[in-house]
C-alpha cells in the first residue's frame, strides 16, 4: 500500500459493533432461507473497496443499532464474489453494491442499493 493507502485507510471493514453475522459460506444461504420462516433475516452485501458502500453501511448500522428481531448478515463481496453471484442467481435478484436484502417467509420482501438502503424501514417490516 502507498503513502496516501497508509494515510487515508479507514477501519478494518468487520463492522463488529453492529450485530452481524458474517456470510462465510454458501451453505449460509438455505440457512438464511429456512430462518426466514422463523424471523425477517437481511443480506447486507458490502463492497471493502467502495466509498458509497462504507457510508452507507455506516448510516443503516446507526439507523438500525436497537433491532433484535432481526437476523443481520454481513458479505463481503470482494472476499465472497462466489456467495454475491449465488444470492443473485438463488433469489433472482439483480447483483448491487452495497445491496439489501430482506427475506421473511422464504420470499424476498424488500431489496435496495446504494442510498436507497437508508430509506428502507426495518420497523415496519
Amino acid at each position: 500500500m502507498g503513502l496516501f493507502g497508509n494515510l487515508f485507510k479507514q477501519k478494518e471493514d468487520t463492522y463488529s459493533d453492529f450485530n452481524w453475522t458474517p456470510l462465510l459460506e454458501i451453505n449460509q444461504l438455505d440457512e438464511i432461507l429456512t430462518n426466514s420462516n422463523k424471523k425477517i433475516q437481511i443480506i447486507f452485501k458490502h463492497s471493502t473497496r467502495c466509498g458509497v458502500s462504507r457510508g452507507v453501511i455506516k448510516q443503516f448500522e446507526d439507523q438500525n443499532e436497537n433491532i433484535k428481531n432481526i437476523d443481520f448478515y454481513f458479505l463481503d463481496l470482494i472476499a465472497f464474489r462466489n456467495i454475491s453471484n449465488a444470492i443473485a442467481q438463488n433469489f433472482n435478484v439483480e447483483h448491487q453494491s452495497p445491496q439489501l436484502i430482506v427475506l421473511k417467509n422464504k420470499k424476498i420482501v424488500a431489496h435496495a442499493s446504494h442510498y436507497s438502503i437508508i430509506d428502507l424501514n426495518l420497523k415496519e417490516l
